[in-house]
């Protein structure tokens, strides 16, 4: 290369803090050999070397190209590649993001999922306990009832299944035995006739878990 080029090359250096050709060769990441060809009019440098060195000083490859026929080939490749990363390396900030805004994308997806698997496991343990939530606390109200029954030692072994219901959201609507206004929407009659408002006894509970009706308490008639 003509000492022209080196000369306008330490011009590159010291716009942006370089004072040696190491300096340089370390933050671009290329070899020493390299920044000599390039001195010396190399017109065969590969072009990813062309491309570090560009960046690196902060100005177009083709201000680092040996002007001449000979680089027209090598500026045309140049043009091509640096403009098939251009969207990378002009807009990192755009490009980071669209990275963030897919990963909050599939971190709400991935709670949706679990909170619906966790919705479905709830619901199909609630209808394999069906029999046991519908007829425990009427069995177990009728043990209050007769205090010498030997059901009665049965009575703490349903506190962990309340806990659970509890830990679920599940409430009960009205507790057996307990004397309450009809309401059809939550209340199922065993018998009779009963207009709503009219006083009903629950015989079976029924239960509820937030705005959703599982099961409607079964009543009957107050005579």
């Amino acid at each position: 290369m003509s000492p022209d080029f080196t000369h306008r090359l330490r011009e590159l250096m010291q716009s942006v803090g370089f004072s040696s050709f190491r300096a340089l060769s370390q933050a671009a990441g290329v070899s020493e050999n390299q920044i000599l060809r390039l001195r010396r009019g190399d017109t065969q440098l590969r072009v990813e070397t062309l491309l570090k060195l560009s960046q690196v000083l902060q100005v177009p490859v083709s201000e680092l190209l040996p002007v001449g026929a000979d680089a027209k080939g090598q500026q045309s490749a140049v043009s091509s590649q640096q403009s098939a990363i251009e969207p990378l390396t002009t807009e990192p900030g755009k490009v980071l993001l669209d990275l963030q805004h897919e990963y909050d994308r599939l971190q709400q997806q991935l709670a949706q999922q679990r909170q619906d698997l966790w919705q479905e496991f709830q619901q199909s343990s609630v209808q394999v306990l069906e029999s046991l939530l519908l007829q425990l606390p009427t069995a177990a109200y009728a043990a209050q009832q007769n205090p010498q029954a030997p059901a009665v030692k049965l009575l703490p072994l349903l506190r962990p299944l309340d806990q659970l219901l509890q830990a679920w959201g599940i409430e009960p609507i009205a507790t057996v035995g307990a004397e309450v206004p009809y309401d059809p929407q939550q209340h199922q009659l065993m018998a009779g006739v009963a207009q709503p408002g009219d006083r009903v006894k629950v015989r079976y509970t029924g239960y509820r878990q937030g705005d959703r009706l599982l099961y409607r308490a079964k009543v009957s008639p107050v005579a």
